[in-house]
């Protein structure tokens, strides 16, 4: 199992680096991560990130470098683009994106003009902060408009205003995705909108990209995008990172990595490819396909526990990996107050904006969580169901210190009882 992480010359060197590495160590060690963007990689991951890849630089694509000695890149670049191929089931795939965003943007700029029409999730109703947001820079080139849900409680998408809005508003791109919905989208309908209006079909698969690759849930391939935008952390279990999958069309493909490099990228981070392709090789193995049933069981254990006490969740449930719920409306804590006093006890989530929100983006009324981590660790339904119920129990007890005693003890015995594991392969 994990032991700590062996860093002699940072220690010799940089005491204070060093130390602080520990902290997060130890952090990480003792407590319980249920973040639904993160996740914890492999010793092999960890290995890949701190090879001497670090130190090569290497603009353009396999086979069309701009600097010599790329025999060992091409080598490692080409096995992370066959296994994310074969994870999804698609023709090509980029992985030179250095995170979501990034990749998200490199799609837009590949097929699409400044000024051009994008259909996103309101963020208000789970979706990115790329999907629209005006404060980021994608809103300040292309022209955004909105989809959402028709009714918070059930998280069911309202199509026929979507339908209604993409046929006066003639998006170029329609995207699928989120970053706080519960609900498995319904890829189907998003394609039909996409075919009538023109546009292309493109899926923010960056939360629920594991659970894809391992059959978990659906594939939007099978149903008619285009493209798949994603991270290679989350659920997939990867180095942080993103990538871009292109189901069949060579003409989309090649715009896109023309937009990666040189468009918004100089040379890839190879160390984190080689870091990737790992990653990848590892979600190509049976346990993979078992790790993602199981963080869909584990998500929904803790979604009854919610339920059975009366905390209303966005969406009325989940079909994925994470939870968002309603601490404000119904525990009377703060979404804020809620993540300070779960870090106290040694659980680690974040506050999170609801549809309909009333409170300020600093303290907002939910909690998002999710159980990519916990399940890494080894914890099953019985255990993930105690969390949630520790998570109940903390939050009512916002300010009973002895009582957060308490429960930082429970969770700090099942952090260790549930070691975060070396390797994923058997």
């Amino acid at each position: 199992m994990s032991t700590a992480q062996q860093i002699p010359f940072i220690e010799a060197q940089d005491p204070a680096i060093a130390a602080a590495i520990r902290g997060e160590e130890d952090r990480e060690a003792n407590g319980l991560e249920l973040v639904p963007s993160e996740n914890y990689v492999s010793k092999a991951t960890h290995e890949a990130l701190g090879s001497s890849f670090t130190n090569k630089y290497s603009e353009g694509l396999p086979g069309k470098r701009y600097y010599g000695g790329q025999e060992f890149t091409d080598v490692i670049e080409n096995i992370c683009i066959e296994r994310a191929c074969k994870l999804f089931n698609c023709k090509y795939a980029n992985v030179q994106p250095l995170s979501g965003a990034p990749a998200n943007l490199a799609v837009y700029s590949a097929l699409m003009k400044p000024g051009d029409t994008i259909m996103g999730m309101d963020l208000s109703h789970g979706g990115h902060l790329t999907h629209g947001n005006p404060h980021t820079h994608s809103a300040k080139i292309y022209n955004f408009v909105t989809y959402g849900m028709k009714d918070p409680d059930t998280g069911e998408i309202d199509f026929d205003e979507m339908r209604e809005t993409a046929l006066a508003e003639k998006p170029k791109i329609i995207i699928a995705g989120f970053s706080a919905y519960s609900r498995e989208l319904d890829y189907q309908k998003f394609a039909d909108i996409a075919k009538e209006v023109g546009a292309y079909a493109v899926a923010d698969m960056a939360h629920i990209a594991g659970l894809i690759a391992a059959g978990a849930l659906k594939n939007p391939f099978d149903y008619g995008f285009d493209v798949i935008l994603t991270t290679t952390h989350k659920s997939l279990r990867g180095p942080r990172g993103g990538m871009i999958l292109i189901k069949d069309s060579e003409d989309i493909f090649k715009k896109v990595n023309r937009a990666v490099f040189p468009g918004l990228q100089g040379g890839p981070h190879m160390n984190n490819i080689a870091a990737k392709a790992v990653a990848f090789g590892e979600a190509l193995k049976p346990e993979f396909k078992a790790y993602a049933q199981q963080i869909l069981k584990n998500a929904k254990a803790m979604a009854d526990v919610f339920e059975r006490e009366n905390v209303r969740m966005l969406g009325g449930g989940t079909e994925n990996h994470l939870i968002l719920a309603d601490v404000y409306g119904s525990l009377n804590v703060t979404g804020q107050e809620a993540e300070t006093v779960l870090d106290e006890v040694g659980i680690t989530l974040n506050k999170n904006s609801i549809a309909g929100e009333t409170r300020s983006m600093f303290d907002p009324s939910g909690i998002r969580f999710g159980t990519p981590a916990i399940t890494t660790r080894g914890l099953k339904e019985k255990e993930s169901a105690r969390v949630a119920e520790l998570m109940i129990e903390a939050m009512k007890h916002k300010d009973d210190q002895a009582k957060k005693e308490e429960i930082r003890e429970e969770i700090r015995g099942i952090a260790h009882a549930f070691p975060i594991p070396d390797s994923f392969v058997k």
